[in-house]
């Protein structure tokens, strides 16, 4: 089968990943609620892992939500999407330095790898927003997590991964 026929049905079955975007979403909405808590820093950022957590889950339920597929077992493209996910898992090590290293920091970190993984679905789905988002998630991050508090990160992350899954929901109607 054509390499482009197969990145083309993971793209349509798996609607570009919307479910884990609009999961995101969720995450966000988690996190900010984290950081605008009266809990010690290191208590909030170890509460910020624990959100993390439910991502493939409420990822599987809006996925029954829209009506997806959300393995797409019958594309052996899929597995790739698992595996730019898992290479995530190992960057979040940097963000365990940083939870007791410098903890009011911890909160970029996360923001700064999640957006940089986005990358390779960009090439996976053929997909211009996940590019673009690959690239401004982590320069805004930076700029906001080094200048602001962790709230206010959590607060344009909010944005920016509502704005993602718009971006999403228009390139799948396109397709």
């Amino acid at each position: 089968m054509d390499f482009e026929i197969l990145k083309r049905d993971c793209a349509t079955r798996q609607k570009k990943g919307l479910h884990f975007i609009l999961a995101s979403v969720v995450i966000w909405i988690l996190l900010l609620m984290t950081y605008l808590s009266n809990l010690p820093i290191l208590s909030k950022n170890l509460v910020a892992f624990c959100c993390t957590a439910p991502l493939v889950p409420v990822a599987y339920l809006l996925s029954k939500l829209i009506r997806m597929d959300f393995q797409n077992k019958s594309n052996p493209l899929s597995i790739l999407g698992i595996i730019f996910s898992v290479n995530q898992v190992l960057y979040l090590l940097i963000a365990m330095w940083i939870f007791s290293a410098v903890p009011d920091k911890m909160l970029m970190i996360l923001a700064i790898i999640f957006g940089a993984h986005l990358m390779p679905y960009g090439w996976l789905y053929n997909s211009k927003s996940y590019f673009a988002m690959s690239v401004i998630i982590p320069v805004v991050s930076l700029a906001i997590g080094l200048n602001y508090e962790p709230y206010v990160l959590a607060v344009v992350m909010l944005c920016i991964e509502s704005v993602f899954c718009m971006a999403l929901f228009i390139e799948n109607k396109k397709a």
